[in-house]
């Protein structure tokens, strides 16, 4: 449980003028001793601003991309926007002398709304072929297969189809 600063003070000043040794006294408390000890020691240093609770927030996080390199990668999208974030972040890396990785040209690109469709055409697969076979020999279906017999090894197992007989020849 976090305290303010004036419970903390107040706290200090009651363990010092208990007629309890510190140690059942802050038993009764409910505080550990480390804690009040190192609140004694910040009480100490004479300033009651030391006791008050700061969040604890690194003021700045080790591996984040700084603000004017950020900057610099979303400039280079709004250059070459027809580039992946793996092609943005290749040509950064080079240009610039300055590694970033792919997943953080994307969600940069992403937090700025600036990541495109891909520049392919989906292409629907058919029921069944336009052209329909109408004899043996005329289309045939090929899967390959590699399989792990445990004390043997690998196997390829090479499954030829016919579209018109449907007959299986390995």
């Amino acid at each position: 449980m976090r305290y303010p600063a004036t419970e903390q003070l107040e706290i200090i000043r009651l363990v010092e003028g208990s007629h309890l040794p510190v140690r059942r006294t802050l038993e009764r408390l409910g505080i550990p001793r480390a804690t009040f000890y190192r609140w004694c020691d910040l009480y100490q240093e004479g300033v009651l601003e030391a006791l008050e609770d700061r969040p604890f927030r690194p003021e700045r996080v080790w591996d984040r991309i700084p603000d004017v390199v950020r900057s610099c990668i979303v400039d280079l999208a709004l250059e070459a926007p027809e580039l992946s974030p793996r092609e943005l972040a290749v040509r950064f890396t080079d240009t610039q002398s300055y590694f970033v990785s792919e997943a953080s040209v994307y969600r940069l690109l992403k937090a700025h709304d600036l990541m495109t469709s891909p520049a392919f055409i989906v292409v629907k697969a058919a029921d069944e072929f336009h052209s329909k076979t109408t004899a043996p020999n005329q289309l045939w279906q090929t899967d390959f297969t590699l399989l792990k017999v445990t004390g043997w090894g690998w196997f390829l197992l090479s499954t030829v189809l016919d579209d018109f007989s449907r007959c299986i020849i390995v």
